[in-house]
């Protein structure tokens, strides 16, 4: 990654190019990785997942207008549009993260500002790591900042995950926005996406998390994610006949799930076996990255893939191959899935020592068996979104 002086000395050249003046705000939300807890969020279950020092940021100046205009460095396009007319964009379809945001925000009754923005991200796009809700945290704080209004940063998140629902129409669960928005520096957060409350796991002494990206990209807004989340709906919906408290997978014991598991479709039990046993590894991974265990560390990361892999079903060719590249690794702790699957980002625990040797041993291990060159970065746990300092 560039160093921030001339990260933001690019961004603020393209905005005077594309606008004609410089920018007076900027604003970043970062990108996250889920280190346990795969698909629990809309199941009401508990996550374990840290905001990473990839980001997006926003160079804005506001308008006297009430007119968005917005560009990419990435996607190396743009486009604007009216706060008094808000529609679903097929042209530069990124922007409707930022709409949809607007949309929200409009919808519950906060006043907004036109702007002038530039976009720019280092967070891998459709890989896993939240490219899309690190925009909508980075926007919505935009709009905060333009206005003399605040929200209380559990109710942003609500609401950019509102917006990512309804407007832009992907059914996802709260953890992307809540960990882009409320993460905390230098730590993990062990989130309960029921009551919406966290608290901070520190990673042990001398390991780092290192990112791998298998670079196999997928549209999450496809089939699979939303049957899945169907599949887990109908699990839970069967379950409740035996035990009317329940309303969510969250609810179940392993136990009371293999008491009648045999009375759900074949599908939905393998489903719905993953999410309980996954959302349980969630607490005991937490508890070993706090007593430093190593081993339980490796055995808990291993059960979660193999519990994504053959019960949720949402493994790929080159995620067989990355996972088997970093358990090969040097330094290796423990290596899983990270994001909803399918391809995209996976994430390995490693010794500090070490990630230098892992990241080549990685790269050219995955090249080796997919023909593709992967991306891998170590990372560090990042702060939530907020004003961009000089």
């Amino acid at each position: 990654m560039t160093d921030h002086a001339t990260r933001r000395k690019k961004i603020a050249g393209a905005f005077a190019a594309g606008y004609g003046t410089e920018p007076t705000t900027w604003v970043r939300a970062p990108g996250r990785v889920d280190l346990m807890g795969s698909h629990t969020d809309y199941n009401q279950g508990y996550v374990l997942t840290m905001p990473i020092d990839r980001d997006t940021w926003i160079a804005a100046r506001p308008r006297s207008d009430r007119v968005v205009r917005i560009h990419s460095l990435n996607a190396r396009e743009g486009s604007s549009f009216s706060l008094d007319s808000i529609a679903y964009a097929k042209v530069a379809p990124w922007t409707n993260y930022v709409r949809g945001v607007a949309a929200v925000l409009q919808a519950e009754g906060y006043t907004l500002s036109g702007f002038d923005g530039s976009v720019h991200s280092t967070i891998p796009l459709s890989s896993g790591l939240s490219s899309s809700a690190a925009l909508e945290a980075a926007t919505a704080t935009l709009f905060q900042t333009l206005s003399d209004w605040e929200i209380e940063p559990v109710q942003m998140a609500l609401l950019c995950q509102r917006a990512e629902n309804e407007f832009v129409g992907m059914n996802c669960g709260i953890l992307d926005q809540y960990t882009s928005i409320l993460g905390q520096a230098g730590c993990a957060l062990l989130l309960d996406c029921r009551d919406l409350s966290s608290q901070p796991v520190e990673l042990p002494e001398g390991v780092q998390v290192a990112i791998c990206d298998t670079r196999a990209k997928r549209e999450l807004t496809g089939s699979e994610y939303g049957e899945r989340r169907a599949q887990c709906e109908e699990g839970s919906r069967l379950l409740a006949h035996y035990d009317p408290t329940v309303t969510a997978l969250r609810d179940i014991s392993l136990a009371q799930f293999e008491a009648h598991e045999a009375d759900l479709p074949p599908v939905v039990a393998r489903r719905c076996r993953f999410v309980i046993e996954e959302n349980a590894r969630v607490m005991q991974f937490a508890e070993a990255l706090t007593n430093d265990d190593r081993v339980a560390i490796h055995t808990l990361m291993a059960a979660s893939y193999a519990g994504a892999r053959d019960l949720y079903e949402i493994g790929s060719p080159e995620m067989a191959a990355m996972i088997e590249a970093m358990l090969s690794g040097p330094g290796v702790i423990g290596a899983r899935q990270a994001g909803a699957g399918f391809g995209g980002c996976m994430a390995a625990i490693v010794k500090d020592g070490s990630i230098g040797a892992f990241e080549a041993h990685v790269r050219q291990s995955y090249a080796a068996t997919t023909g593709i060159e992967p991306e891998v970065y170590p990372t560090q746990a990042a702060a939530g979104a907020g004003r961009l300092g000089e």
